[in-house]
């Protein structure tokens, strides 16, 4: 018989101010689009239920603020994250640039228990926009320098590959959810049995807002 344990996967979606973040999460979650341009105050999230393996998990999906005036609150933000969407413009340059320091900034302020195997993933979004700043190979290369993390071409308007890309998003944070309980039961010495260390990484009560 099927458990109905409910799991709960808290992703994170980064990047700089304007790339898109809000409307991918809005194209996978209600699956609209706006060309109205609003900026994210702090941060929001959306849930949506996927099946995984035969195994409805919900994904809690953080849409963070890019400003610089915002940065400070991504250590309450990130803690219990299970996996972190890194989001650049194929057509701005300085939004592929800062990748490297939104991912130092999330591993520093989240402290996963394994920092080198987290699991990112690469979104490039507006591939419907010309002209491309940012080639497919050199956004390849870069996920390479960083423990072969996925990389997907997204169009948040057109709703190009953005089902694709959180299907891999759930799949990775599921992933590292159980590896982590794994990581639990393999030292039963250090750990009291009778406290509840069993739960989901991530679980809503780990969000106050």
């Amino acid at each position: 018989m099927a458990s109905n344990k409910k799991v709960l996967l808290k992703v994170i979606i980064l990047g700089d101010s304007s790339v898109g973040k809000t409307s991918l999460m809005n194209q996978y979650v209600n699956r609209k689009f706006s060309n109205q341009y609003k900026a994210t105050i702090g941060a929001d999230f959306l849930t949506k239920e996927v099946t995984i393996d035969d195994k409805t998990v919900t994904m809690q999906i953080w849409d963070t603020a890019g400003q610089e005036r915002f940065q400070s609150l991504g250590v309450a933000f990130y803690r219990g994250a299970d996996c972190c969407v890194l989001v650049f413009d194929v057509t701005a340059p300085n939004t592929f640039k800062s990748l490297d320091s939104w991912r130092d900034e999330f591993l520093i302020q989240a402290s996963p228990r394994e920092p080198d195997n987290f699991p990112f993933v690469l979104l490039a979004n507006k591939v419907d926009l010309e002209p491309k700043a940012i080639s497919p190979k050199r956004a390849a290369q870069w996920c390479q320098s960083k423990n072969n993390i996925p990389y997907f071409e997204t169009s948040a308007k057109e709703g190009l590959n953005v089902e694709q890309a959180f299907l891999a998003i759930a799949k990775n944070a599921l992933a590292q959810q159980n590896q982590t309980i794994d990581l639990y039961n393999e030292f039963p010495g250090t750990l009291n049995l009778n406290e509840t260390h069993h739960r989901p990484i991530g679980g809503s009560d780990s969000c106050s807002c």
